[in-house]
């Protein structure tokens, strides 16, 4: 039996059952609709005039517009720049990588944070950097004229720019790789006779190899869509110090909007196929590349 006076005074026995309180299923459809709104207002719509811009005269124009003289130039001039600073930004990376993965000694975040620096600073500024240093004003401009070397306004300086405003990737791709193997299969290549050499191509390289091409995939798609430090510092001549993004800038300015939207085109494909190669490498290593990041 129940004891009355109990139930007087006991207020969870004498208050009535609240019902519970139901989710509101309707918050993630509106924070969807939200989301895709955005995107679509910044990145789908964008890039759908792009591709009806630059078809929309048929496919003949398209392939004119692919074959003018300083279109030619400009993509011969990004794959200079990025033949030349992928393999740079890969070697760097590695290096990196390997001495600083596994390993804690004093000034270790300083030096991480050094590696991050491109990621931080406006590659506009980087430019100016490059222009301070090697132009004719700059630190060591007097030197290079009197020796006839011109850094600015040139392949060397639009180099330096690519491969600064690239750096970081294949370096912090790899270092969570090597972080997650450990160096236990290092020292047993090592205990079993192994060189350095052979520790490196034949343990450490199969081992952080999806990681690698992540970087390097990564490294290639910024140094070809790079504008910001390249236009400071090659001066934008056509047929000579133009890339393909400053040709789509400068084209447009000229009012030679299928010209600029053909570019822009390649641009965008490039995009794409980067974000196919990198949904491959992911899937490729079972979503390993995720659980380190």
């Amino acid at each position: 039996m129940t004891d009355p006076f109990m139930d007087a005074v006991s207020p969870v026995a004498s208050s009535p059952r609240r019902p519970a309180t139901t989710p509101l299923n309707w918050v993630p459809g509106v924070l969807i609709g939200i989301s895709l709104l955005f995107l679509a207002l910044v990145l789908y719509i964008p890039a759908i005039n792009v591709f009806y811009q630059a078809f929309s005269k048929g496919f003949g124009p398209f392939l004119q517009n692919l074959s003018k003289p300083d279109f030619q130039a400009a993509v011969r001039m990004t794959l200079i720049l990025a033949a030349i600073a992928v393999p740079l930004n890969t070697i760097f990376g590695l290096c990196t990588a390997i001495a600083l993965a596994n390993k804690r000694f004093r000034g270790r975040t300083l030096l991480l944070s050094i590696v991050d620096l491109p990621f931080a600073i406006s590659p506009v500024v980087a430019g100016l950097m490059i222009m301070l240093l090697y132009g004719r004003q700059g630190w060591f401009g007097q030197w290079l004229m009197d020796h006839g070397l011109n850094i600015v306004f040139a392949l060397p300086g639009m180099v330096l720019a690519t491969a600064f405003v690239s750096m970081p990737f294949v370096a912090r791709e790899v270092i969570p790789v090597l972080e997650e193997e450990g160096l236990d299969q290092e020292e047993a290549a090592y205990t079993l006779g192994a060189t350095p050499w052979q520790t490196f191509w034949r343990v450490t390289v199969p081992n952080i190899r999806w990681g690698l091409l992540y970087g390097v995939l990564l490294t290639n798609a910024r140094a070809m869509g790079e504008f910001g430090a390249v236009s400071v510092v090659s001066g934008n001549i056509a047929g000579k110090t133009q890339s393909l993004p400053l040709f789509v800038e400068e084209a447009y300015k000229n009012y030679d909007t299928e010209a600029a939207y053909a570019a822009a085109v390649l641009l965008a494909l490039l995009a794409v196929v980067t974000l196919v190669l990198k949904e491959i490498l992911e899937r490729r290593t079972g979503g390993q590349l995720k659980k380190t990041h």
